[in-house]
């Protein structure tokens, strides 16, 4: 007869900790301490019981396993937000149209501005921020029914300028604003005069882009620059006025008179035709642009310094620059 062997019995498997909630709310208060912050299920190891991890613990809350009191539903998050107020993701509170107005008031009273979905974190409510608000407004949830949003809501509310329905605008408006800014400050307003008092919410910054891609209605115009040009004569840079050489020759007639010298092409500004420069008409001459004839603002000038005849002076080759004085 063969041995017959005995078969050892199994090992007798570990009991496993039993866990009492009062034990992992101590642990997670050891763990805020030292961090700062609550923990969470991939927090790894438990300091003060190395045998478990945060995931255990968060699996036997779930599980309803170690001894822990029957509750469906429950997690680590669940458990921190119930006894220690922690803010848990997944089970935000629910949301009303007078607490956000409430905060938005607050922003506003605080900052001088009316908040958008950009503006950060609710100071009087620790956890929300602004585009928390405007996605549950939009996309519904936490007691939102969706389908509205942030700007929306402060445009009925509050009357508030929203920027996603911005309304249409005329030419004759626009040249109401800008004689109104004319009047204010002597000059015509520019992209960079910044915001338009008749228009709350509105800048010449806008106006100008509005231009630029024809909406909100202002349509046949590059810009506000050219919109200025056509309707109130404003000098336009990308396309300067037609120039004659009677013009250039009264001007730099005026310039001797005014400081006893020539002007050349460093001499600046114009004051007798404001917008021009005298580098400006020198290179419309050598380029032939504006109306002029090709030459140079040297030999403009030596029709009134010599001969005064401007046929035999534009006749010929382009003699070497000198200056004029």
């Amino acid at each position: 007869m063969g041995t017959i062997t005995r078969r050892r019995p199994k090992r007798l498997r570990e009991r496993r900790r039993v866990l009492y909630i009062s034990d992992i709310l101590d642990w997670a208060d050891a763990f805020h301490r030292r961090h700062d912050r609550w923990p969470r299920n991939t927090d790894g190891p438990v300091d003060e019981a190395p045998e478990l991890t945060w995931c255990a613990v968060d699996q036997a809350l779930r599980k309803v396993g170690r001894g822990l009191p029957t509750r469906s539903g429950w997690s680590l998050a669940q458990l921190l937000a119930e006894r220690r107020g922690v803010r848990n993701k997944k089970r935000l509170p629910h949301l009303t149209i007078k607490q956000i107005l409430v905060w938005a008031d607050a922003h506003r009273r605080r900052t001088g501005q009316w908040p958008n979905c950009w503006s950060g974190p609710i100071y009087d409510a620790p956890g929300e921020t602004w585009i928390a608000v405007n996605q549950a407004l939009r996309n519904g949830g936490r007691g939102m029914a969706g389908g509205s949003s942030l700007g929306q809501l402060l445009a009925v509310r509050r009357g508030v300028r929203n920027q996603t329905n911005i309304p249409r605008l005329t030419l004759k408006l626009v040249l109401v604003w800008v004689d109104a800014h004319f009047k204010r400050h002597g000059a015509w307003p520019t992209r960079a005069s910044g915001s338009i008092p008749e228009s709350p919410g509105d800048t010449w910054y806008a106006l100008d882009a509005a231009f630029h891609q024809e909406y909100r209605g202002l349509v046949g115009y590059k810009s506000l620059a050219h919109f200025l040009a056509a309707k109130r004569g404003c000098r336009y840079r990308l396309g300067p006025p037609d120039l004659s050489i009677k013009q250039i020759l009264e001007w730099a007639r005026a310039h001797f008179e005014r400081t006893g010298r020539w002007p050349n092409h460093i001499s600046g500004p114009i004051p007798e035709a404001p917008g021009e420069t005298w580098g400006g008409i020198h290179s419309a001459l050598i380029d032939a642009r504006r109306g002029l004839p090709k030459s140079t603002l040297y030999r403009v000038l030596r029709l009134v310094r010599d001969s005064g005849k401007p046929a035999h002076f534009l006749r010929g080759p382009v003699p070497q620059y000198r200056s004029a004085s």
